[in-house]
């Protein structure tokens, strides 16, 4: 019996490209909170992170009260986008075939993402891809990247070993994760984060397309 491959995709910024919808509602969050808006660039590279987490280190000086209404107006806010149809978070060009040959090919596939359940399950769910996945966790259920419950979590519930899994993400929180959690990592170059800090934070590469990304996979 061949051991169980596991391939673990981030979300944001790795399969999708939800960085205007993020950036959108974080300045509508930070509006009702009292706060000043963030700054665009800082947003996209806390993208990853659980969002109590990422609004701590967007408004490090603001005080509790604060980044607790700031996290429920910016729950409100994508809501609110997702119901109204205003969000857009299309996938990255190549991430749907890729997906389906991956799968073809025998490996178990996962999300391990910062996004909420419902945030996911709506990204899936509108992209078709819902029962691709094995495995879904994310922030509403373990802590914040690059803690690596999530990834531990994903390993367990299709009872893969940490030297067949691989961890797939665009932010050094994800290559982070996976050192944590002893498996390998890839990054993407299409998301957050530059190519130097992932390959610094542990990447075994970083692929370029999704091409190069199945390459990798299966090098």
């Amino acid at each position: 019996m061949s051991a169980t491959r596991l391939a673990v995709f981030d979300c944001d910024g790795t399969l999708s490209d939800g960085q205007a919808g993020v950036c959108h509602a974080m300045d509508i969050a930070f509006a009702e909170a009292g706060l000043p808006p963030p700054d665009r660039h800082l947003v996209r590279r806390i993208v990853g992170l659980s969002l109590p987490q990422a609004v701590r280190h967007l408004a490090p000086d603001a005080s509790a009260d604060q980044h607790s209404a700031a996290v429920e107006a910016y729950k409100i806010g994508f809501r609110q986008s997702r119901e109204d149809g205003s969000l857009r978070e299309p996938l990255f060009e190549g991430i749907v075939d890729l997906l389906h040959r991956l799968h073809a090919q025998g490996w178990m596939l996962a999300v391990a993402t910062g996004k909420s359940d419902r945030g996911l399950a709506a990204t899936l769910s509108a992209n078709g891809l819902s029962d691709l996945f094995a495995a879904t966790h994310t922030a509403d259920r373990h802590p914040s990247k690059p803690h690596p419950a999530m990834l531990q979590a994903a390993m367990n519930d299709v009872l893969a070993e940490p030297a067949n899994t691989v961890m797939i993400g665009d932010t050094v929180y994800d290559m982070q994760m996976a050192a944590e959690a002893g498996t390998q990592a890839l990054g993407v170059s299409w998301g957050y984060h530059e190519t130097e800090e992932l390959l610094a934070a542990g990447a075994r590469g970083v692929a370029q397309d999704t091409a190069e990304l199945e390459a990798l996979l299966n090098g």
